[in-house]
């Protein structure tokens, strides 16, 4: 079996530069892994504007990339691959039977989840390793679980068994504390769902799966859960949607219908300080904090009790605790948001390393925190723009790490 990718919701490449383990050299982006990408699909309805797109292609290449709709896209054209990767939005996944009854579902048109799902049916892929948020094993609050069963579920039907870790990269010797949940899903044609069917399902969370091997995990589980989310219990789709309820927990597999998930600890030591990535050089002026600004700041991430009212009238004391400020050097970046650049709480603030003044962190540093090549979105846009990216980007660390698993499988393949 031949390393083929395609990547879907490319957005600047996190899994192509992870599993190629990306250098960007005077410019020129250098494909370090054995994977070869044959086609990757960007598109951002929500604006005119197509920076994710423009970053993509102006790094590997304008050749094997489509910018447009993923449902306008005729799944039988896109090339054969082994192993398909995105990390899709995360959306409400419920669906309903038609008013006949009898005509199947509806309720998927605009839902990115079932552009995969027309993929992988039209192209038989082997294997898929996904990302998403690390709340989508408990949405919808109203019915816990329910939008993970619907994934699962959907996979079960295509002939697939799947594994799955919430990972935060911090824990595991990267430079931010990011938790995102991991999905990696392998075909029953495959060599590697016969040798899996045949393993204890919480050994392969604990030692056997992919997942183990590169991000161990202590043995003793904190809880876990059994549960059956085969057509013996839920006849289709729809009644997952209408009924299925459950406690997912941060480490889980799948096979034939029947899940065993687990609440695990990580088992690694192995720590990565914001200050390993914090600018040496010379900073521009513009990223230092006015007094004004350093006012802000301090009550921004200060502790604080606000008397608030609820919509009835009925009054209640809104509060929170504080927060490191400046940044702690020591430990791991905090998890980088979309909003990054603005003047809000959650905005990272650091001691330069010559002024010893207080600043935001640069579009390189933020870069640097998801291990992007320094400079990877310096491609016209933004530094608005560039924090955006990054703060929607993976620690491609950690797709690093997952490809080396899979490069081992899919050299055992036919």
């Amino acid at each position: 079996m031949e390393k083929t990718v395609i990547e879907l919701f490319a957005g600047v490449g996190g899994f192509r530069c992870g599993l190629n383990r990306v250098e960007l050299k005077n410019n020129k982006v250098i494909e370090n892994g054995n994977w070869n990408f044959v086609w990757a699909n960007q598109w951002e309805p929500s604006t005119k504007s197509q920076e994710a797109f423009d970053c993509y292609s102006k790094r590997f290449g304008d050749k094997d990339i489509s910018n447009i709709d993923i449902f306008e896209v005729n799944k039988k054209e896109i090339p054969d691959h082994s192993l398909l990767v995105g990390g899709f939005p995360c959306q409400d996944y419920s669906v309903a039977r038609t008013l006949s009854g009898s005509k199947g579902l509806e309720g998927k048109k605009g839902v990115l989840w079932w552009a995969i799902i027309d993929t992988i049916k039209a192209k038989k892929t082997p294997f898929l390793f996904l990302e998403n948020v690390d709340r989508l094993l408990l949405s919808p609050a109203n019915q816990r679980g329910r939008d993970f069963g619907m994934i699962l579920r959907s996979l079960y039907d295509n002939g697939y068994a799947v594994e799955w870790r919430v990972i935060n990269a911090g824990e595991y010797g990267q430079p931010q504390k990011r938790r995102r949940t991991y999905i990696i899903a392998y075909h029953k044609s495959t060599k590697y769902y016969q040798e899996m069917k045949k393993h204890n399902m919480k050994d392969i969370i604990i030692k056997d799966g992919i997942f183990a091997k590169q991000f161990p995990v202590k043995e003793q589980e904190l809880n876990s859960n059994i549960i059956d989310i085969s057509k013996s219990i839920y006849k289709d789709l729809a009644e997952v949607s209408d009924n299925f309820q459950t406690q997912f927990y941060n480490s889980g597999v799948m096979c034939n219908g029947k899940i065993y998930t687990a609440k695990m600890e990580s088992n690694c030591n192995e720590i990565y300080p914001l200050k390993k990535i914090r600018e040496k050089k010379e900073v521009d002026e513009k990223y230092f904090l006015s007094d004004e600004k350093l006012e802000k700041f301090k009550y921004l991430k200060g502790s604080k009790r606000i008397p608030r009212k609820k919509p009835n009238g009925d009054s209640y004391m809104y509060s929170e605790g504080s927060m490191s400020f400046p940044d702690n050097l020591d430990i791991p970046a905090r998890t980088m948001l979309t909003s990054e650049s603005g003047l809000s709480r959650t905005t990272h603030v650091i001691e330069d390393y010559k002024t010893k003044r207080l600043r935001l962190l640069t579009p390189i540093e933020c870069e640097r925190i998801n291990e992007f090549p320094d400079n990877w979105t310096n491609t016209g846009m933004t530094d608005k723009r560039r924090y955006f990216m990054m703060g929607n980007a993976l620690v491609i660390g950690i797709v690093e790490k997952v490809g080396i698993e899979l490069e081992k499988i899919i050299e055992k393949e036919d």
